[in-house]
């Protein structure tokens, strides 16, 4: 009878993963990469709708089974074409007789981006208070018309014109956004019903001046339309006049940039504001005055929608101005404080991406014929998929992070309570 060895179990600790593939997963988390694989979407989707509206696309498509070849041709010319006038207009002109001429793509996306990062600093900083503004169009006006009624009549030298031009501009947002923090604070109304009264009263208010002589119309015109603005209170070429779009406003608005991040995170001010961001209830049992940080938070806001109305009287409109001066700059402001995610530097990087796309949009228009809304789609897909992660996390099978894996664990067992008090 042969001895069998007895079976034994050994508990075996399992070795723990090499801590390089713990930061691959937590760089697959990260936001970083989050909105790298939104602009790959929102480039893919862009893609698939300049396909569509291709003359070439669709005719070549009715004899695809014929000569497939063909559509495949027609699909990445216009794909590639679309995309390569996008490149050429927004950062390099590649057809350019020299590189001082090609350049002159990257200044004008600096150039369209300097009013959007300013608005979309003021946006952000509201939503780091927990409050939803989306005013700055009626802010941005209302900063034109308070500057050219202090200023324009003063007739002052470069460069106090200037300053007091810009001053006037900032004043004038900041009282505008000042007024809703002052009516939420005093009555509790939701700023967002009031920023979108404020815009409409603000829009038909400036119609009115510049359709007014004796207020801001220009004299011996009945257009309604402003004086131009003086030459005193242009801001200077940045570079040469080869660059008209990029000018000194726009050193202006990095300063600003520099001085919301240090206000929000670096200064005690902040720290109370963005504490009634997080929770309004603790921050007033802490003592904090959470009516003062609203009032704080819209009048810095409006302050800085009046440095992106400056950006527009004092650079790249010079001739006068009307009720449509913001230039949509108010609306899409939001977009880039979401995907900037409200933080001071974020909110440059996509006023950048997004003046770039603005530039982008027009030689894609001119020289391949397509729609300036298909980089609007654009656009709405990026802030889609900035604004839900998960979302993003799902389609390219990317690790969840706690948080969600929380949520989930938490909604199966909500789902067996509710089936074990069924049964």
């Amino acid at each position: 009878m042969s001895e069998q060895t007895p079976i034994t179990t050994a508990t075996q600790s399992v070795p723990e993963p090499p801590r390089e593939n713990q930061l691959i997963r937590d760089m697959l988390r990260g936001n970083v990469v989050t909105t790298i694989l939104a602009f790959v979407v929102a480039f893919a989707v862009g893609g698939i709708l300049i396909a569509l509206t291709s003359d070439d696309v669709r005719s070549s498509a009715g004899y695809f089974f014929a000569r497939p070849g063909d559509t495949f041709a027609a699909l990445w010319q216009a794909i590639a074409g679309g995309y390569d006038a996008m490149f050429r207009g927004a950062i390099y002109n590649t057809r350019a007789a020299e590189p001082a001429i090609a350049i002159r793509s990257l200044t004008n996306s600096i150039g369209y981006a300097a009013p959007l990062i300013a608005a979309g600093l003021g946006v952000a900083v509201a939503f780091r208070v927990g409050m939803f503004n989306i005013g700055a169009q009626g802010q941005i006006l209302m900063g034109a018309a308070f500057a050219a009624l202090i200023t324009f009549p003063m007739g002052l030298s470069m460069p106090l014109q200037l300053v007091m031009t810009m001053i006037g501009a900032v004043v004038g947002g900041a009282i505008w956004a000042g007024i809703v923090g002052l009516l939420k604070a005093l009555t509790g109304a939701h700023e967002v019903i009031l920023t979108i009264m404020f815009n409409y009263v603000a829009v038909y208010l400036v119609t009115w001046m510049v359709s007014t002589s004796g207020v801001l119309q220009r004299a011996g015109s009945n257009q309604p339309i402003s004086e131009p603005t003086p030459a005193a209170a242009q801001f200077p070429d940045l570079i040469d006049a080869r660059y008209p779009a990029l000018d000194w406003g726009f050193i202006f608005v990095l300063i600003a940039a520099v001085f919301v991040h240090w206000l929000m995170e670096r200064s005690s001010l902040g720290m109370r504001m963005r504490a009634v961001g997080e929770n309004p209830h603790a921050a007033k049992a802490s003592g904090i005055s959470v009516q003062r940080m609203y009032v704080y938070a819209m009048l810095i806001a409006g302050g800085l929608a009046g440095l992106a109305a400056s950006q527009q009287i004092q650079g790249a409109i010079t001739s006068g101005f009307t009720s449509t001066i913001d230039a949509g700059f108010g609306f899409d402001a939001i977009t880039v404080a979401l995907l900037g995610r409200s933080r001071a530097f974020g909110v440059v990087a996509a006023g950048l991406l997004f003046g770039a796309l603005k530039a982008g949009s027009y030689t894609m228009q001119s020289s391949e014929g397509i729609p300036v809304d298909i980089v609007l789609v654009v656009q709405a897909v990026v802030v889609l998929f900035v604004a839900a992660p998960p979302l993003v996390r799902t389609i390219f099978f990317l690790p969840k992070t706690a948080q969600e894996k929380q949520a989930k664990a938490r909604g199966k067992q909500a789902k067996r309570a509710k089936m074990a008090v069924a049964r």
